[in-house]
């Protein structure tokens, strides 16, 4: 049973191969094999070249098997219309738009693979570029608040500077009118006398508007401080709403890329195995040594092209005794009196009728 199964994967007419000896059939169950294994491998490869872009189980497996059946007809399709010749430079040349096909598909169905084999090591150079991305993002982010932000904290260190300042000069005013009051300075008479008073009433007004300048500025330092923290929070919130495009920079293309930063021997390596799993059953073909089943073949395609040949011939002939024929027939017949006088009075009448015709036609113009 699995012998039929080869032998159907290979290509070939099964009553032919049947008459060839058990080596002979040998030969094609191993060629047949081969392009079934081949396809095998592109049904894996591709379903999960797919499963990374779908993220889907189902749908994977479903376009990865009409992949893998296409390269199996594609495979089957060569390897049966490869003819074993003479000449094995013909057989290159013949199969030589498969083998660069091969190259392509090779390349195709192990990156997928490579994806996979070394994904570890992708997914840390993931990680890398991934804490890159959040730093520049969050980076170009804050450029966009910062210069914002800077101003109102500006804003209310000129807003506490008023106050200090405020603050000082009261606190200057209190000293000397407490120094007066002492006879360190000013008059330098100890006691409460006018210019005390006088001091202290200076001082009293500067307290007084210190107090009214902390309340101003306070509610105006907490308005500003509500509006940082708004800025903030908007920063905050566009840093989470474009934080998840960059977790899920994981796709088919950025893995890919960041396969290339990997060393690329072992990626070469693999490209090469695949390239020789799906060469393989061309060059099974082509290395196969030309057996009883090619002759036979060719003795088969060889009597079929002498039958058409032969009858195209046969029609020519034909064709020509038949020309040749009509030829004699119609010359015989046009020497005839009998014809000559039917189709003088045929023509005699057709005149005729012409005549009168066109006599109607001018007939009714006039």
């Amino acid at each position: 049973m699995l012998k039929k199964f080869f032998i159907t994967c290979s290509g070939v007419d099964k009553n032919l191969l049947n008459s060839c000896s058990n080596g002979e059939q040998n030969k094609y169950v191993g060629i047949g094999a081969t392009v079934f294994f081949t396809a095998v491998m592109a049904t894996i490869a591709g379903s999960y070249a797919l499963f990374t872009v779908f993220d889907n189980i189902y749908t994977s497996i479903f376009f990865g098997i009409i992949w893998g059946l296409l390269i199996f007809n594609l495979d089957r399709f060569i390897v049966a219309t490869i003819k074993k010749r003479d000449n094995k430079w013909k057989e290159f040349l013949q199969a030589s738009p498969r083998i660069l096909l091969a190259i392509i598909i090779a390349i195709v169905i192990s990156k997928p693979l490579e994806l996979k084999l070394f994904e570890k090591e992708i997914n840390q150079v993931l990680l890398t570029e991934k804490n890159q991305m959040t730093f520049d993002n969050k980076t170009q982010i804050a450029a966009q608040f910062i210069p914002e932000i800077a101003k109102i904290n500006s804003e209310i260190d000129a807003l506490k500077e008023e106050i200090t300042t405020k603050e000082t000069e009261t606190n200057t005013l209190y000293e000397t009118y407490i120094a007066e009051a002492e006879g360190r300075k000013g008059t330098k008479l100890l006691g409460k006398g006018p210019v005390y008073k006088e001091k202290r009433e200076k001082h009293d007004a500067a307290l007084a508007e210190l107090k009214q300048l902390k309340e101003t500025n306070l509610e105006k330092i907490k308005a500003k401080e509500l509006a940082i923290t708004a800025l903030q929070k908007d920063q905050k919130l566009y840093e989470s709403k474009t934080q998840p495009i960059i977790s899920n920079f994981d796709g088919l293309m950025a893995r890919v890329n960041a396969l290339s930063k990997l060393p690329w021997l072992p990626s070469f390596f693999i490209f090469l195995l695949f390239l020789a799993i799906e060469t393989s059953p061309i060059f099974a073909k082509l290395i196969s040594p030309k057996g009883e089943y090619d002759f036979k073949l060719e003795e088969q395609e060889s009597a079929v092209k002498t039958w058409v040949k032969q009858q195209v011939t046969q029609r020519e002939e034909m064709l020509k005794a038949d020309i040749n024929i009509n030829k004699k027939v119609y010359e015989d017949i046009s020497t005839e009196e009998e014809i000559y006088a039917y189709k003088q009075k045929m023509a005699r009448n057709l005149m005729k009728l012409q005549a009168d015709s066109f006599y109607n036609k001018q007939q009714k113009m006039l």
